[in-house]
C-alpha cells in the first residue's frame, strides 16, 4: 500500500492527534471523547474477518458525534461492569491519501486492560482506519473505524477503543 506526501506540519498535527485520542480515552474523562469527532462522524468497532469480507456488521457503530455523546452517557450512567483501566499503545498513523484538509490514515494500536485486583492482560488489538479533516478547532476525526484482529473478545466492551 502505498503512502502520501504530505508537510512536516500536518504530520505533527495527525501524529498529536492520534497521541491526545490515546491519552484521552485512557484517562476516564469520557467527556473527551466525542470532542475528536464532526458532527457527522462515524464511528465503528468491527472484527477484522468482517471488514475484509465486506460483511456490515460491526460490535459497535455511530453515525453521529450526538450518538458518541449517547455512548458517553451510558458509560457514565447507566452500564454496570466491573471497574479496570485501559491503557493504548498506538503506532505512527501511517498516511494513505492527503487531500486539501483531509486525509486517510491507518495506524496499528493494542490497548491493555488492567482489573483493580488482576495483572494487565491484552484487551484489543487491531488497526484504525480514519478518514481526519481539517476544521476551525483543528483537525478532527471524520471517520475512525477500529478494526481487531480476533474474532474472541471479551464479554463487553464499554470504553471506546
Amino acid at each position: 500500500m502505498s503512502s502520501a506526501t504530505i508537510n512536516f506540519e500536518d504530520y505533527l498535527a495527525l501524529t498529536q492527534l492520534y497521541a491526545d485520542y490515546a491519552i484521552a480515552v485512557d484517562s476516564g474523562n469520557w467527556d473527551l471523547w466525542p470532542e475528536f469527532f464532526i458532527d457527522d462522524c462515524i464511528y465503528r468497532l468491527q472484527p477484522r474477518e468482517n471488514f475484509e469480507r465486506g460483511f456490515p456488521l460491526a460490535t459497535l457503530a455511530f453515525t453521529s458525534k450526538g450518538m458518541l455523546k449517547d455512548r458517553v452517557y451510558g458509560i457514565q450512567e447507566t452500564l454496570f461492569h466491573d471497574p479496570y483501566y485501559q491503557r493504548h499503545v498506538v503506532g505512527s498513523p501511517a498516511i494513505r491519501k492527503a487531500e486539501a484538509g483531509r486525509f486517510e490514515c491507518e495506524a496499528n494500536y493494542a490497548v491493555f486492560r488492567t482489573k483493580l485486583s488482576d495483572a494487565s492482560t491484552v484487551f484489543n488489538t487491531g488497526r484504525y482506519i480514519d478518514v481526519v479533516v481539517r476544521t476551525d478547532a483543528g483537525l478532527k476525526f471524520a471517520s475512525r473505524q477500529c478494526i481487531y484482529d480476533s474474532e474472541m473478545i471479551p464479554n463487553s466492551i464499554i470504553y471506546p477503543i
